[in-house]
């Protein structure tokens, strides 16, 4: 069949397998520049011991909760084809049924999988809901019968419920602002028309429900597993994504309901940090920048925003994606000989250029300025429009969109 991009409001109906390979291509290209497929940097590299053939400093053995889309897929890629790990990847995503086409992180985990198997990387994939007992279940038995213990655990579940294992009851996250309703500008990304919009005031059962999806108790339940069945390795890090950004967005991000949620999975990682030290491990958040996500599209403020910090960062040479923040993230971070402090509350920025006070300086009076009949040209929609339909596997260079292609597509290793 031929897939065209058929998008409703902030998401995209279709995936186009494809351009979606041709995306992870990318990914696998900037993460294993200066390595050789196995991880093993040359000569002109250093860090140590990477001069006299040895691996790459970084780990061997790789879970990542949430490694189909986004951030997830970035860190999977980086460990694989910037490290040398294996990987086993969890995610939630449908394959495709008759003309619906597959889910996008579908189609990246069979493109990531395909890679790694031609470059002799051993990596596996499970699909399911990886808040379940069961999927923790299944990972344990996949980590050791094929893979032994992680000393990497990436945490990066971006969903919008979460059916607790324990109790059977169903949350729902929301977005909303505390104390007072909040009012702000928008944009729709597709047309560039801006209006306002106010997020009424979350109660204490909105909170509650915010903080059980995208707090920090399913990462802590995801290490208990790991750390009661023997398969977390000497020296393992685990690291869980987190988002701060800007006064702009302040009111509905980290002084609202999100913000809560975001507080207790910094409090998790101290937590797990002094049980980890114990094997000579740590467990830390990474602050990230803000990037096109399906996700991001769907918060009010998020498009306009980011937009703008497109605009003030690419002519600076800020601007990263997914896989330059997680290249960032490794090397100069996680597996650096002398990394860079942490924050006042210990956890790793690498949304640092993001918030220079130039470019936050610069982003705020262009928000100020914004309104529809400027918008196109104060704001990079282009850019955020090209960013959101790459989500789905559209507009990349060098796929023939007019040819015939089969939305069929397995995943290589795919555990049942």
């Amino acid at each position: 069949m031929i897939i065209a991009p058929v998008s409703k409001g902030f998401i995209c109906l279709t995936a186009h397998p494809t351009g979606c390979a041709k995306n992870v291509e990318r990914q696998i290209a900037y993460a294993a520049r200066g390595v050789d497929p196995l991880g093993r940097a040359p000569s002109s590299e250093s860090p140590e011991g990477a001069a006299r053939g040895g691996r790459r400093p970084g780990p061997k053995t790789a879970l990542v909760i949430g490694a189909s889309t986004g951030y997830g897929l970035a860190s999977r890629v980086a460990a694989a084809f910037g490290h040398g790990a294996a990987t086993l990847g969890v995610f939630f995503e449908k394959p495709a049924d008759g003309k619906r086409t597959a889910t996008p992180g579908w189609y990246n985990s069979a493109a990531f999988e395909s890679a790694a198997r031609a470059a002799g990387l051993k990596a596996a994939s499970l699909n399911g809901d990886a808040f379940s007992d069961d999927m923790k279940q299944r990972a344990l038995a996949g980590l050791k019968e094929t893979f032994g213990p992680v000393d990497l655990v990436i945490y990066s579940l971006a969903s919008p419920r979460r059916l607790h294992p324990r109790t059977g009851e169903l949350f729902s996250s929301v977005l909303k602002p505390l104390g007072r309703p909040y009012t702000s500008k928008t944009v729709n990304f597709q047309t560039g028309q801006m209006a306002e919009v106010t997020l009424n005031t979350a109660d204490e059962s909105d909170v509650r429900h915010t903080v059980a999806v995208m707090g920090g108790e399913d990462w802590s339940m995801w290490i208990d597993a790991l750390e009661g069945a023997g398969l977390l390795a000497p020296g393992a890090v685990t690291v869980a994504y987190s988002y701060a950004g800007p006064d702009l967005t302040a009111p509905i991000y980290r002084q609202g309901t999100i913000g809560r949620a975001k507080n207790d999975l910094e409090a998790t990682a101290h937590r797990l940090e002094m049980r980890l030290a114990k094997i000579g491990g740590r467990a830390v958040v990474s602050v990230n920048k803000a990037l096109v996500t399906q996700a991001s599209a769907a918060i009010p403020a998020m498009p306009l925003y980011i937009s703008l910090l497109f605009k003030v960062m690419k002519p600076k040479g800020l601007h990263e994606g997914c896989i330059e923040q997680m290249r960032r993230l490794f090397t100069e971070h996680l597996y650096a000989p002398t990394p860079p402090p942490t924050d006042e509350i210990e956890r790793i920025r690498i949304d640092d250029w993001e918030m220079r006070p130039d470019v936050q300086a610069e982003v705020a009076r262009l928000w100020e300025d914004a309104k529809t009949e400027n918008v196109e040209s104060l704001a990079d929609l282009v850019g955020y429009r090209e960013e959101f339909f790459k989500l789905f596997g559209f507009g990349l260079p060098g796929v023939d969109y007019a040819a015939d292609v089969d939305p069929q597509v397995p995943i290589p290793s795919l555990i049942s």
